[in-house]
């Protein structure tokens, strides 16, 4: 498989075969990542064509390091445009439940004035991450940024689905007091 640098060069290059390569190295990661947000195989392909036109339309000049995270955030905000469209029509998915789960611990931030509180919360959560397990960390984002389900959580990283569940609940509680302390209304 072809490494990132030279995927890049071929983007730099103008060479369509750049898109093909991405696909190849990626696709599936973003492929499962717009899916569990949208929930629907077409929506999550229309996502992801959409994030490689980005890409193709970025780079140059941009020449992301790494590369996985830089496709994977553009997917993941087209596919969550693509959700709250949908979301209008009360349509449902998996991420529903994870934002349900995560909703009680951040305050909703909707006016132009929270821009500032809202980097500010992304710096203290960055920090709560910091505090946690790798492993409490990987199933942490797993759920709240890949929006995993617990079954496949528990079988990307070897444990019980009631054990992902249970530390889920923990890791909220714990996310919950640590904001708190940090005077985040909640």
């Amino acid at each position: 498989m072809i490494d990132d640098e030279k995927i890049i060069e071929l983007f730099f290059a103008r060479d369509q075969q750049a898109i093909r390569e991405l696909d190849r190295k990626y696709g599936k990661i973003c492929h499962n990542l717009s899916y569990n947000i949208v929930n629907s195989r077409q929506d999550a392909e229309e996502c992801v064509n959409d994030a490689y036109l980005g890409a193709w339309n970025a780079i140059p000049p941009v020449r992301p390091n790494p590369l996985l995270s830089y496709i994977v955030k553009i997917v993941r905000n087209i596919s969550l445009k693509a959700y709250w469209r949908k979301a209008a029509a009360k349509r449902s998915s998996a991420y529903t439940a994870a934002l349900e789960e995560i909703e009680g611990c951040i305050a909703d931030q909707k006016t132009v004035e929270d821009a500032i509180e809202t980097r500010e919360l992304s710096r203290i959560i960055g920090a709560f991450l910091d505090t946690l397990t790798l492993e409490n960390r990987v199933i942490f984002m797993r759920r709240y940024w890949f929006a995993d389900s617990c079954r496949d959580i528990a079988e990307f990283v070897g444990l019980t689905e009631k054990n992902i569940s249970v530390r889920l609940t923990r890791i909220r509680e714990k996310m919950k007091q640590y904001l708190i302390e940090r005077e985040v209304f909640v």
